[in-house]
């Protein structure tokens, strides 16, 4: 008897573990691997520090604009910096996590996403760094601009932006004191933004790892969803073939991202499966024909 009394507590605590158990399995593995929540979340964050590479003499010209462009508030200076960081910092994990359980279910990732797995320990030093060197209201005694994409955030902060978009993320001493110097030949700079350069760079290239990273989100979580529908065509294909037009017409209607990952996900899965597959190929060619490229030419594109 006491054996038995002691063993239905023990189940009934079981069961009830079990909800616990379903909800972090959707919440862990599920959902970042196919979310609506994570589309949104990733499709509206900002593209990546990447304008038209520059020589050094267009740099030099490119400052001297910056610096004539270029006006300081003033209202009362706010504390935006440290926000920013904590918040890269809480994407650059979760794409790092959606990466991993990525690759342990054993699915393919671009380079740029291996690249961000193998040297992440790298990317978390930086983020280390720069909380260590940015203490609470340390960017509100540095003077902050009144226009352009970085109002509200300090002056330097948008020539270190600016320096990394135009090089590519490629900034050596060569390129950083020519363009320091030719923007202080129209603005001089305060002494505490000089020395707040290296710290404004590394928070720079912090911010670039995180937009970049979305990007590979989205490559992912793409993918993941051409998958979806790949397999309810060719469960529908196997059980029932009349209704796989039900299917494409499904996934019509859920207006699919039909670009780069998804079109060649969808398109390496339905190729060579034979002419069942024919009208979801023939769906996407013309819903691509509007925008003047072939399947190919995506495919193509994203490969490389």
């Amino acid at each position: 008897m006491k054996a038995s009394n002691n063993t239905k507590p023990g189940k009934e605590k079981l069961y009830e573990l079990v909800p616990h158990a379903i909800s972090a399995i959707k919440k862990n593995i599920i959902t970042p691997l196919f979310s609506d929540n994570l589309f949104q979340k990733y499709a509206n964050e900002k593209q990546p520090l990447r304008s038209g590479l520059f020589t050094l003499q267009q740099l030099e010209h490119h400052a001297r604009s910056l610096a004539a462009r270029h006006m300081l508030t003033e209202s009362r200076p706010s504390e935006k910096m440290l926000k920013r960081l904590s918040e890269n910092e809480d994407i650059l994990m979760d794409v790092h996590n959606l990466l991993t359980e990525t690759v342990k279910q054993n699915n393919r990732i671009n380079p740029a996403g291996e690249w961000l797995l193998d040297n992440f320990y790298l990317i978390e030093e930086q983020i280390y760094t720069g909380k260590k060197h940015l203490p609470k209201g340390y960017s509100k005694g540095l003077p902050q601009l009144a226009n352009g994409a970085s109002e509200g955030l300090p002056r330097v902060y948008d020539i270190a932006v600016e320096l990394i978009s135009h090089s590519d993320g490629r900034v050596d001493t060569e390129s950083l004191s020519a363009f320091i110097r030719a923007y202080q030949s129209v603005t001089t700079l305060q002494i505490g933004e000089l020395w707040a350069i290296p710290i404004m760079l590394r928070l720079a290239l912090i911010e670039n790892l995180r937009r970049l990273s979305t990007q590979i989100a989205l490559d992912i979580l793409h993918k993941n969803l051409a998958d979806y529908w790949v397999d309810q065509m060719v469960g529908t294909a196997e059980k029932d073939p009349k209704n796989l037009v039900v299917i494409i017409a499904d996934m019509a209607r859920s207006k699919p991202p039909v670009q780069g990952s998804f079109i060649a996900e969808l398109t390496r899965r339905l190729q060579g499966r034979g002419s069942t597959y024919a009208l979801p190929l023939s769906w996407i060619e013309q819903f691509l024909s509007d925008t003047g490229v072939t399947i190919t030419e995506v495919v193509q594109l994203e490969n490389q």
